[in-house]
């Protein structure tokens, strides 16, 4: 279906391919992926003849059609919803102007369908495109490409802008899809669900791999173990060969072995030493002033858009530790409610509590609210009024290295601006984050660096997310957000599906339940009160042992450290002073005292972990 060989590129004096190849055949389902700024992207715009490459042949079988989706979209001029998906992609949908009736009823039937999965209104469809949100607009266009049913679509992120109802539709519509499917995402778990290829770019090339991402983590590793094995060996026997050389070359008794042993090394194809792992976001957030237990209460709250009423007379309060994710359909207003929580969005009626000693820090689905374009990156994180070395340090942690940190915001990339968002997110030092899908445009080497910072995080967490992987690996609650209602869910995302799928299962819809009585409603109240109670209590007794514990060892390394830190003098003293004897029995004791810090140290990781899991 689509070739690609000895493919080269350059961009701004960086090669981004040498003598790549790439074959894409009918029904292929394949994940592209890299770090941000490796040309997964540019190789799309390759494929499409939007780019030129330097060297290399793109083969594209006779009559396939090619369907593209990108991250971002022009402006839909004056098309309504379902004009645009309507509306054909090159030669791949007929021409309305010449088509039966019954043809483009049948269009627009397919298109109405695929709408409302993609969580358009009936209402919708009329709407010029231009009214809506970008993400709306995108919505509608990939709309387009399902309508249309290219040979092969390509997928540029294609998850970015989706909600997770309709990610799910999306993700189970893509199982069915006739045509090849080429995709660049950051979702894993949308990848694990959907392809049976990932394409990797690695060191200049397209390196394939059979199976999901979770099989491209382990063969990826395995082959990197063969290669630096083999790399080993080989530079063990071209040192042997050498060491011979260079002992005997001269000696006319064994010049010619000498020689030999030369023009074997000659004669070897050399390996590459395989690729250390690229820099990667590392942090941790530091550990929080502790707040009280509850963190946020809203209080008979009533929210509107002009007519549009999201929500009449609600009440929500968040607890400490809580790790809430928001789900609902899109327009339900998680959204709202996260910035009516975070404080960004002011309460129109009812109250607003923080609770005692509440730090909350609200991190921005859209990442320019967050920012200002004209100033410097250590402007920005600056603001926050940390010392210059603090913030030079944290967002070192986020890549901005050297002169980087005096770039202006405006030029960064939305991975670089997600990474500025998140160091300054950081930088806050907050004990509650309040978060709208924050891992847009992050690569997944940094979602990655996201969640374990996150799983280390000692404060609240509240947010909205598409990405079921961050949300599998976060959440241990679940708020779910329809008609106005909330409903909680005391357990992780799977428990979630488990119990939402139970209630759809009799008839019922998340969010509403059996009607009952005053008094079975107050007894299931006074029961579920006293449950949670009595969890808290044992979570907060477990708490207080391991903290007991932890801060009697961490009171212990902190006096063996001390001690290192004067036997290293006292040797240096001694060594000085010429005194061997003496200088032995403070070596000895060193060892001692460096062995018990190497000892503790994996029981400190333990009971870290423990205590920040409660």
């Amino acid at each position: 279906m689509l070739t690609v060989s000895q493919l080269c590129k350059s961009f701004a004096g960086r090669v981004l391919f040498d003598d790549a190849a790439l074959q894409v055949n009918k029904g292929d389902r394949i994940a592209l992926i890299g770090p941000n700024g490796t040309g997964k992207t540019t190789l799309f715009y390759i494929l499409l003849g939007l780019e030129i490459p330097d060297k290399g042949e793109i083969v594209l079988q006779r009559g396939v059609v090619i369907g593209y989706l990108p991250q971002e979209i022009a402006s839909p001029g004056n098309q309504t919803v379902i004009q645009i998906a309507t509306s054909p992609i090159g030669d791949s949908a007929p021409d309305r102007d010449h088509s039966s009736g019954s043809e483009i009823h049948q269009i627009e039937v397919k298109a109405k369908r695929i709408l409302h999965g993609l969580s358009f209104r009936e209402a919708d469809f009329d709407r010029p495109a231009d009214s809506l949100s970008g993400g709306w607009i995108m919505r509608a266009y990939l709309a387009r490409l399902l309508v249309a049913e290219p040979d092969l679509l390509l997928l540029d992120e294609p998850t970015n802008h989706l909600d997770l109802e309709s990610l799910i539709w999306f993700q189970e519509y893509l199982r069915d899809y006739r045509g090849a499917i080429l995709m660049i995402s950051h979702d894993r778990s949308f990848i694990n669900q959907l392809v049976e290829h990932v394409v990797e770019i690695d060191r200049q090339k397209l390196v394939r791999y059979r199976g999901s991402f979770d099989d491209f983590l382990v063969e990826k590793d395995a082959r990197r173990e063969q290669q630096l094995a083999a790399y080993r060996n080989q530079q063990r026997e071209i040192k042997r060969l050498q060491t011979f050389i260079d002992r005997f070359g001269a000696k006319n008794t064994k010049a010619s072995q000498a020689q030999s042993k030369r023009k074997q090394i000659e004669r070897m194809d050399k390996l590459d030493a395989p690729t250390v792992p690229q820099a990667r976001v590392s942090f941790r957030f530091p550990s929080p002033e502790r707040s009280g237990l509850k963190v946020i209460e809203l209080r008979d709250i009533w929210h509107a858009y002009g007519e549009n009423v999201v929500y009449r007379g609600i009440d929500y309060t968040v607890e400490r530790n809580q790790r809430t994710v928001f789900v609902g359909p899109n327009g339900a207003g998680k959204s709202t409610l996260l910035k009516l929580l975070g404080g960004v969005l002011p309460v129109q009626k009812g109250t607003r509590v923080p609770g005692l000693n509440a730090c909350i820090s609200y991190f921005s689905q859209h990442r320019v609210e967050m920012l200002g374009l004209d100033r410097s990156v250590f402007e920005e994180a600056s603001e926050t009024g940390m010392p210059e070395q603090s913030v030079r340090s944290v967002l070192a942690a986020f890549l901005f290295h050297g002169d980087d940190v005096f770039k202006p915001v405006r030029v960064l990339s939305g991975g670089e601006k997600s990474r500025l968002a998140l160091a300054k997110l950081l930088l806050d030092r907050p004990n509650c984050l309040v978060m709208d899908e924050p891992t847009t445009h992050l690569d997944m080497a940094s979602i990655e660096a996201l969640i374990q910072a996150l799983q280390r995080y000692e404060g609240t967490i509240l947010f909205v997310s598409h990405d079921v992987y961050f949300i599998r690996s976060i959440a241990t609650s679940v708020l779910h957000i329809r008609n106005g209602i909330l409903k909680f869910y005391p357990g992780d995302y799977d428990y979630y599906l488990e119990k939402s799928a139970a209630s759809e299962g009799t008839g019922l819809i998340a969010g509403e339940a059996h009607p009952k009585s005053e008094r079975e409603l107050r007894s299931d109240d006074r029961e579920k009160k006293r449950l949670e109670a009595e969890e808290r209590q044992a979570r907060s007794r477990t708490k207080s042992a391991l903290e007991k514990e932890l801060s009697a060892l961490e009171k212990r390394i902190l006096q063996l450290e001390g001690r290192q830190k004067e036997l290293v003098g006292m040797l240096e003293d001694q060594q000085a002073a010429g005194s061997a004897q003496r200088a032995v029995a403070i070596n000895e004791e060193l060892r001692a005292t460096i062995s018990e810090l190497t000892s503790l140290s994996p029981e400190w990781d333990r009971l870290v972990d423990a205590t920040q899991s409660l």
